[in-house]
């Protein structure tokens, strides 16, 4: 590899490529011994849920029914984080397609790897996103962590990343945290809908389903197969990715 694309030391990539070739010739799956028991069993039956379930601010332990927060107004909306895959990033263009006029939200989008952002820019999302008035954001964590962007001080927020502790995402800021499709909607009615405004927006993607939740697959991809038959693994890396497996 002359170089990593910026995403580092290209030898870093090299063992790691090495070791998930070893892995593909020997690979070993973990699984549960027979006699594990666990602290906790927790059964639930998908069927008994008929509406979204969101974390409510904020506390991702504080699970709530959609209709018991509906109505409450919201200030910006985050679609990202490594909670999200691009079938998400599709369903809220889509949802933004139909839209006109300006967002009565701050709508931040940032998919989790440039690979997504490619993409969604190839299928022409980025423009859906731009012409509703969206802050695109460098592919990566952006306001999950709350170190690379901000929201705005004591502001409630939708967002689909993976917790809301107090003042992650900004000072004082009260943080739901809901799927991509809801805070989608939250961004485009600057409020959380009822179930039945939500399940009406739903039907609107849920029609096309099976191209909008594509997955994204490198061996699909015409620019990573054929970058991947110019590397060359050097014998000593892969002779180490091999006792690694084995060991």
């Amino acid at each position: 590899m002359d170089d990593a694309e910026g995403y580092g030391d290209p030898r870093t990539l090299e063992r790691r490529i090495a070791r998930m070739a070893a892995w593909v010739e020997n690979s070993v799956l973990l699984k549960a011994d027979k006699e594990a028991t666990y602290y906790e069993t927790i059964d639930i039956n998908m069927d008994e849920i008929k509406e979204p379930i969101l974390c409510a601010p904020n506390d991702p332990d504080d699970a709530r029914l959609l209709s018991e927060v509906m109505g409450e107004k919201i200030d910006e909306v985050f679609v990202g984080s490594c909670m999200t895959n691009i079938g998400h990033f599709r369903a809220a263009g889509k949802m933004l397609e139909s839209f006109e006029g300006q967002l009565p939200t701050r709508l931040w989008v940032a998919p989790p790897t440039k690979m997504d952002a490619a993409q969604l820019t190839a299928e022409g999302y980025y423009s859906i996103y731009g012409k509703a008035g969206a802050r695109t954001e460098m592919p990566g964590c952006s306001l999950c962590m709350g170190n690379q962007a901000r929201v705005a001080d004591k502001s409630t927020v939708v967002s689909t990343s993976t917790r809301n502790f107090p003042n992650r995402l900004g000072k004082g800021a009260n943080v739901y945290l809901a799927s991509a499709e809801l805070a989608t909607v939250a961004a485009i009615t600057g409020k959380l809908p009822t179930p039945a405004e939500y399940l009406e927006s739903w039907k609107k993607i849920n029609a096309s389903a099976a191209d909008t939740y594509r997955y994204l697959n490198f061996d699909t991809l015409e620019s990573f197969t054929e970058r991947a038959q110019t590397i060359n693994l050097s014998p000593e890396v892969v002779e180490a990715a091999k006792k690694l497996q084995s060991a």
